[in-house]
């Protein structure tokens, strides 16, 4: 609104004429908000009531030179104004992350006539349109255009397809009321892995069983030309199936060891939560130095992504292996079990995640137990991926200071998952590493309290394993985990849970203490932390000093992060700057290490010349306490409670 002048009123009338704009600019507001309203009062609130009929699906998902998926929908209709939603908010995501952008070239037509449609006007994910009479479906085109630098759902020898991209649906009705009839075809010889159940093949065509939409976005699709299927099925329990597309054929290669690896974590998961919420369950594991690497959970399957050479490369390569556990964890907690507010009754409803240092956070720390349960880590491994989590909290995550674990729980949305400039003051999705030690405390706690008789794994029986064999979402409330907490010790666990996610400086580092270790800083990286920065085939390949000088680089030498108040922040180096050189030296990773390392016996500082949006400049940083790395070592005399979580259960 332009500016207003009362130049040259009389002193009563300024008042007026204040009431007078204020007045105006309240209509104004209000009206504009009444038209938003209306334009979106326009897309039909989801209702509990079947949808009549079923939409046929169909994806040709051949075009791997291109990456577009080409979709066409058959779908049932009454004469009337009708509304179709593209899924906005996914589960897994926390966020309203679907890639509407990415939905092209959308036809709708009707006995091969076009029909016209307009987009809602404050709503981009929901596209109207009117039905006429005597028309009983409607065929909806489009193509989804995937990613083509970089984060790659498909490539010449595999892809990941999620529903939820390639799939418009009508608003109105709960997805659970929604039936869809899927089919899709591949690449030429292509096979796939899926917890959808196959109706009919016919060449390159596979045509899955009728579903609901619900379970549909729930169920996405691995497909390679090099594939694999192995058979995790534990002893007396559901099957399970690990399905492996590779890059290339030598990468599907499986020891014997390996095998039985992975059949242990379907073992120690049904052990820790005496159930299981599926009828089947399918590890949809993509190993690829171009497809993106992934990580999200559903309740029949889990989209896994890691390097090709996982199986080959296994001796230096046991970061990443807690993925699998992880997911598959999901499937109790997550998916079964849900927060109240992450349960929505169809996919362009927000979603709430305030309860995610549950869902994260208890996963999160069940992936790490159980990879070193199954055997896929050893007990050394554990303690020192265990280490470097603490070693976070312990010195790279300033922003406790201002900010709270439950506060975290906002960043899926605030942040999307972008990089960030300061992550250690800024944070990001801190529930799930903190709230893994926040969940380590309290299993150290309910075996302190019950002398050594109860422990998490009560817990995760009573909370998660209820309901043996349903796969139908029980939500829950915060009371609802206060309760079950007390139901296996009695305790004020109210008060112990607001005092870890709703304080700003939470005791993250009293739950490795309470199981009898300590946190402690060398100069020698663990053998996991040198494969966790030096994965060469890695994207994620970087040089950690964060727990010293307070830097992490990627291997060229850019600077990824710079810890807020650490001595190289202090001195005043920028993320995003690039090292060219250390104390007059060609920048390497090592000779940063001798750089610090010498620092330690004098009084110099080390000087960093740095190359920052086409200017250098030398900056001196005063640090000399030499090169740090975080261990876990045992307090002698205590309880060694970790070395019990970790043990395979019989």
């Amino acid at each position: 609104m332009s500016a207003v002048s009362f130049a040259g009123l009389p002193a009563g009338a300024h008042r007026t004429m204040v009431r007078l704009v204020l007045a105006v600019s309240v209509a104004l507001a209000a009206g504009a908000a009444g038209a938003q309203e209306m334009g979106s009062a326009r897309v039909p609130p989801p209702q509990d009531v079947p949808y009549t009929g079923t939409i046929a699906l169909h994806v040709d998902a051949s075009d791997t030179a291109q990456g577009i998926f080409r979709v066409h929908e058959t779908i049932p209709v009454q004469a009337g104004a009708l509304t179709l939603l593209y899924p906005k908010w996914i589960p897994g995501d926390h966020s309203p992350t679907g890639p509407i952008a990415m939905l092209a070239g959308l036809t709708l037509s009707a006995g091969g006539k076009p029909l016209a449609w307009r987009r809602d006007k404050y709503d981009v994910y929901a596209f109207h349109l009117d039905v006429p009479a005597g028309v009983a479906s409607i065929d909806a085109e489009f193509q989804y255009l995937s990613p083509r630098d970089g984060g790659f759902e498909i490539t010449d020898r595999m892809m990941d397809m999620e529903w939820s991209k390639v799939a418009l649906y009508p608003a109105g009705h709960f997805t659970r009321g929604i039936t869809f009839a899927p089919s899709v075809t591949l690449a030429h010889g292509w096979q796939l892995g899926t917890a959808l159940e196959t109706s009919s093949q016919s060449g390159d065509t596979t045509t899955f069983k009728p579903v609901t939409f619900n379970n549909l976005v729930d169920s996405p699709i691995y497909a390679g030309q090099h594939f694999k299927r192995v058979d995790l099925t534990p002893p007396g329990g559901a099957p399970v199936h690990l399905d492996i597309v590779a890059d290339a054929p030598k990468y599907l290669a499986m020891t014997p060891e390996q095998v039985n690896a992975h059949r242990a974590l379907a073992v120690q998961a049904t052990r820790l939560f005496g159930s299981h919420h599926y009828d089947h369950y399918d590890f949809l594991f993509s190993l690829s130095d171009q497809l993106g690497g992934n990580g999200t959970e559903h309740h029949q399957s889990s989209e896994d992504g890691l390097d090709a050479d996982y199986f080959t490369a296994w001796d230096d390569n046991a970061p990443g292996r807690d993925l699998l556990a992880h997911e598959y964890a999901h499937s109790w907690n997550g998916k079964f079990r849900r927060p109240a507010d992450l349960w929505t009754p169809n996919f362009n409803v927000p979603m709430g995640d305030s309860l995610l240092w549950v869902y994260e956070g208890q996963t999160q720390y069940w992936g790490y137990v159980l990879t070193a349960r199954a055997g896929l880590w050893t007990p050394e491994q554990f303690r020192d991926a265990l280490a470097m989590v603490a070693a976070n909290y312990d010195r790279n995550r300033e922003g406790f200071q201002w900010r709270t674990l439950e506060d975290t729980t906002n960043d899926p949305t605030a942040a999307r998952r972008s990089g960030l400039p300061y992550r250690s003051w800024q944070m990001s999705e801190e529930y799930y590493s903190a709230g893994q030690m926040m969940w380590l405390e309290v299993d150290a706690r309910l075996r302190a309290l019950t002398h050594d008789r109860k422990s998490l794994d009560d817990f995760a029986r009573a909370f998660f394993g209820v309901d043996n064999g349903s796969y139908v979402t029980k939500t829950y409330t915060f009371d609802d985990v206060v309760a079950v907490l007390n139901g296996v010790a009695p305790y004020d666990w109210a008060g112990f849970l607001h005092a870890h996610v709703d304080a700003r400086k939470p005791p993250l580092l009293d739950g490795v203490e309470g199981t009898g270790w300590k946190l402690v800083y060398t100069d020698k990286e663990s053998a996991y932390e040198k494969q966790y920065n030096s994965r060469p085939q890695s994207s994620r390949h970087l040089y950690n000093f964060a727990w010293s000088i307070g830097l992490t680089m990627a291997k060229g030498g850019q600077i990824n992060d710079v810890r807020w108040d650490g001595p190289a922040f202090k001195a005043g180096v920028s993320t995003g700057a690039t090292i060219v050189a250390v104390n007059g030296q060609d920048y390497s990773g090592e000779v940063l290490k001798q750089a610090i390392t010498a620092a330690r016996t004098g009084k110099a500082p080390i000087r960093l010349l740095l190359k920052y949006q086409g200017t250098y400049r030398t900056v001196p940083v005063d640090y000399h306490d030499g090169l740090r790395y975080p261990h876990l070592v045992r307090v002698k005399g205590t309880p060694d409670y970790l070395s019990e979580i970790i043990t395979a259960r019989r």
